[in-house]
Order: C-alpha cells, then sequence, then structure tokens
C-alpha cells in the first residue's frame, strides 16, 4: 500500500502520527534547556524544578503500557485523540500556570496525555501500511523523531530568548487541533479484536505509586518529610512495587509479562537500558543549568551544545544495527557504553574556570558521548525484540521503553540527591571561610536550595561577586560527581553485556525470534 501524505487515508495517518508524537517528544527535549529560565522567573527550587520534568515523566512511563492496551481494546484512533486533547488542554495550563507548583500538577496531566497518544502513534501507522510500505512509513516516522530531537533544543532556546518559556507549551494548542482536524475527516478507526477485556489498572496504579513514592523521598531528602518521614516513603515505594510483581504475577492479562526477564538475554538488555538511560537522562537534566546559570550560555546556545551528540547518534546507528546484524551486539553493547562513559568521563574533567571555549570544553566530550550512543541504540533496540518470539515483540519492546522512561525519571531524582549534598557541603565550606555577618549567612542559606540558580542582589556588588564564584565552584563540584557517576553506571552497563548477551543472539536480529524452546541463545562468541 502507498499512499500520499497529503491525499490518501494511509498519508493522513503518517501525518497525524508525526505531528502528535512531535509533541511529545518537543516537550521531552526542549523543557530542559528552559528550566533553568523557568526557575529564575517563578523563584523555583531545585526540588519543584525536578518535579517539572518528573511529574510528566512519571505518569509517561507508568501508563505508556496502558495506553497501549486502551488503543487496542477501545480504537487506536480514539484513544490517541483522546491523548492529544488531554496534552493539549494540559499545554495551555503549562503555558498560563503562574507558580512552579502549578506548572508540575499541569505537567502531570501532560504525562497521561503522552501515555494516551504516544503508543497509539506507531499504530496508526501499523493500522494503515502493510508490507514494505508499511516499513518505510516508520522509517519516516523514526527520522522525523530524530530531526526533531536534534533541532528541539536549539530551537526551543530560541523561543526562550526572544520570546517567553510559556509558548513552549502553547504551540502544542494549535498543532493539536490541526491533528484533530486531520484526524477526523481522514483516518481509519481499528482496534484489536483479540484484545484482553480487562486493563491491567491494578498493576498500572501500584507501578505509578512505588515509582512516585521512591522519586518524592529522593527529591525532598528529608527537607519536609524528616528522616523518619522519608524512611516511611521509602519502604511505601518499596512495598508498591513489590505488590506490583506479585499482581503481575497473578493477574490473567498483566500489564507486563514477568516470563520474559527469565531470558538472560531480555534482563540483561533491560538492565543496561535502565543503567544507560539513567546515567544520560540525570547528567543532560544538569547540564543545562550548568551551561546557563554557570558559564554564561544563552539557551539557543545550550539547545546547541547536545547537538553533536544527536547527529553522532543518528548517522552511527544505522551502520551500528548493520554491524549487529552481522556480528552480534554483544560486542557493539559492551564498546558503546564503555565510550559513553569515556564522554562523561571528559565532561566531569572540564576547568572549573570560565577559560576556553565551547570546542576546546564541552565539545570532545559531548562528540564521545555520541560515538558512544550512536553504537549502542540500534544494536540494543534489536537485542531486545531479537529476545522474544514474534508473538512478543509489541510487549517486549514496550517493556524496553517503560524501562528507559523510568531510569531517567529515578535518576534524575538519585542524582539531585548527590548534586545537592556535594553542593551544600563545598558552598557551606566556601561560605564559612569568609565568615560573614550572621544576618547575610541566614540570607544566603535560603538562596542555597536555588544552587547555580541563587539570587544576591541586593548585596553589596563585591559580597554578591565573591558568592556568586562560591556558587559556581560548588556548581562544578556538584557536576563533577554526577558525570562521574554517569561514567561509572555506563561502565557497569558495559559489564552488564559481556555477562548477559550471547552473539548468537544474531539469529534474531536476521532471521526472526530466537528457537522457541529456548530461553538463551547459544554463544558462538
Amino acid at each position: 500500500m502507498t499512499a500520499s501524505p497529503s491525499s490518501s487515508p494511509a498519508g493522513r495517518a503518517l501525518f497525524v502520527a508525526i505531528a502528535g508524537s512531535s509533541m511529545a517528544s518537543l516537550d521531552a527535549t526542549v523543557v530542559n534547556v528552559a528550566l533553568p529560565v523557568i526557575q529564575r522567573q517563578l523563584g523555583a527550587s531545585l526540588g519543584a524544578v525536578q518535579w517539572m520534568v518528573e511529574a510528566y515523566a512519571l505518569l509517561l512511563a507508568s501508563l505508556v503500557l496502558v495506553g497501549g492496551a486502551l488503543g487496542d481494546r477501545f480504537g487506536r484512533k480514539r484513544v490517541f485523540l483522546g491523548g492529544v486533547v488531554i496534552f493539549a488542554l494540559s499545554s495551555a495550563a503549562c503555558g498560563a500556570a503562574p507558580g512552579a507548583w502549578l506548572l508540575v500538577a499541569a505537567r502531570a496531566v501532560q504525562g497521561v496525555g503522552a501515555a494516551l497518544l504516544v503508543p497509539g502513534s506507531l499504530a496508526l501507522i501499523g493500522s494503515a501500511y502493510e508490507g514494505p510500505a508499511r516499513d518505510k512509513a516508520i522509517g519516516i516516522w523514526s527520522a522525523s523523531g530524530a530531526i526533531t530531537g536534534a533541532l528541539g533544543p536549539v530551537l526551543g532556546g530560541w523561543v526562550v530568548v526572544h520570546a517567553s518559556w510559556r509558548w513552549l507549551f502553547l504551540f502544542n494548542v494549535p498543532l493539536a487541533l490541526l491533528v484533530i482536524a486531520v484526524a477526523r475527516t481522514g483516518v481509519a478507526e481499528t482496534r484489536d479484536p483479540d484484545a484482553v477485556p480487562r486493563t491491567d489498572l491494578a498493576g498500572a496504579s501500584l507501578v505509578t505509586v512505588g515509582l512516585g513514592l521512591l522519586v518524592f523521598a529522593l527529591i525532598d531528602h528529608g527537607a519536609h518529610t524528616g528522616a523518619a518521614g522519608t524512611l516511611a516513603l521509602y519502604i511505601g515505594g518499596a512495598l508498591a512495587l513489590v505488590s506490583f510483581v506479585i499482581v503481575e504475577a497473578r493477574v490473567r492479562t498483566p500489564m507486563v509479562d514477568l516470563s520474559l526477564f527469565r531470558r538472560p538475554v531480555f534482563a540483561g538488555t533491560n538492565l543496561l537500558t535502565l543503567l544507560l538511560y539513567g546515567a544520560l537522562g540525570g547528567a543532560f537534566f544538569f547540564l543545562p543549568f550548568e551551561l546557563i546559570q554557570i558559564r554564561g550560555y544563552s539557551p539557543t546556545q545550550a539547545g546547541a551544545t547536545l547537538l553533536p551528540c544527536i547527529v553522532c547518534i543518528a548517522a552511527l546507528s544505522p551502520f551500528a544495527g548493520s554491524l549487529a546484524s552481522a556480528h552480534g551486539p554483544r560486542v557493539l553493547l559492551t564498546v558503546g557504553p564503555l565510550v559513553a562513559g569515556a564522554g562523561f568521563f571528559l565532561l566531569a574533567l572540564l576547568p572549573r574556570d570560565d577559560g576556553g571555549s565551547y570546542w576546546t570544553t564541552y565539545f570532545p566530550g559531548v562528540v564521545v558521548l555520541g560515538l558512544g550512543m550512536g553504537l549502542t541504540v540500534a544494536p540494543l533496540t534489536a537485542a531486545v525484540m531479537g529476545s522474544v518470539e514474534g508473538r512478543h515483540a509489541g510487549v517486549a519492546s514496550g517493556v524496553n521503553n517503560a524501562v528507559a522512561r523510568a531510569a531517567s525519571l529515578l535518576a534524575i531524582a538519585a542524582f539531585g540527591v548527590l548534586l545537592r549534598t556535594r553542593f551544600d557541603a563545598v558552598f557551606d565550606a566556601g561560605v564559612a571561610a569568609r565568615r560573614l555577618d550572621p544576618a547575610l549567612a541566614e540570607r544566603i542559606a535560603d538562596e542555597r536550595g536555588k544552587l547555580g540558580g541563587a539570587d544576591f542582589s541586593g548585596l553589596d556588588p563585591a559580597v554578591a561577586a565573591e558568592l556568586r564564584g562560591v556558587v559556581a565552584h560548588a556548581y562544578f563540584a556538584a557536576v563533577h560527581a554526577v558525570m562521574m557517576t554517569s561514567a561509572i553506571l555506563a561502565a557497569v552497563s558495559a559489564a552488564g553485556a559481556v555477562l548477559f548477551l550471547r552473539n548468537g543472539l544474531r539469529r534474531g536480529l536476521t532471521s526472526g525470534p530466537p528457537p522457541s524452546s529456548s530461553t538463551e541463545v547459544t554463544d558462538d562468541g
């Protein structure tokens, strides 16, 4: 089946899928660049800023599998459009939010909308095309996502500089209206006649509560709950996640088929995903704050800083995928994370002074990181899909996608603890060495929670400049700790590839799934 995007139902389905998924992917890439500006304008603490990302990621990671199941049961177009409507309304609320916590609430609702539209976008393409035309359409959809991911931070930074961060959310409203108009007039409704009659809402609720409590405990870090309250949050989160596993093992229609994790290759690739995408998500969350608040980059420049990484991933992925098909993924999934870890290490070694241009400071580390991820992304996806039978392909892909999102969710919260602890230690030592007036020291302590966004306006210019130097020194030390941790996680993920993967998996990459009689593939490497 071939189609022109402008004239046929299939072409309109492709347009709707690309435009709809672009809303969610753009919000995932442009917001990080805008966060330092949002923090300054709304006077938000680090915890509030973290929740602006975490609230969205939590609901998306927890409900994305449910969104796919609802589409199969009630109609893919219907559920997709429901997600678009929710996303648009919550985007308008984000753009109009007068305070940090109202923005966080609106971002949470955005996550629900994204969980409905993200799986639905690919399902619309799968229903509209067949055979080679489907592969071509998915390729166009994937390429559009890569372009969006590459240009999103740069364009987002430009909008923040020349207009307002609020437009990053408000732009979704007219785009959503266009998507709805095209979908209602030219995209057919489809559903799976064999879809399970019940949705695993209990599992979805437990995983949301479990991850939410853990993230809350990490972000709050005892600031409001105290040590006992934080411990209770950790215990509650752990119990909810254990209950999730028990429910998934017993319910007739589980959200996650736990039997897949008995396969060493499937379990290993998801462990690698958890570690590597956790390292990437945590590091990339905090890096824009250093660039904008400490280095003095504009939001546009900060967005462009990471562009070489995305270009390297896009350029290397086809080559790496071909190598994985021919020789197996084990070597690439060992070398790739190690190279990515070297990139994190280079970023950790940046000098703390203002000397050096972008090309001699951030560029080498960003390029090396991109090369490592470029060697990893396609083989990792292929290994996940090649570790299961064809009938489990959709579930395997969905689980791996959810693991990647949960990894970033948990890493941003956990790295925040590391960053705050290191920042506070260095900052307090710097302030103590200056023996400031007690009243001034108390005011400075109140600003400490904003980290690089601390405001010292109104102070004596010389004192303010000195304190900004203390903040810069403390933030560089904190980001150094984050980058070193990311490098370690990347190295551990490479070790996981050595332990769990087998090069014999290439049979699953080139000629279908591995034999159903065994859950592990013969090691020919």
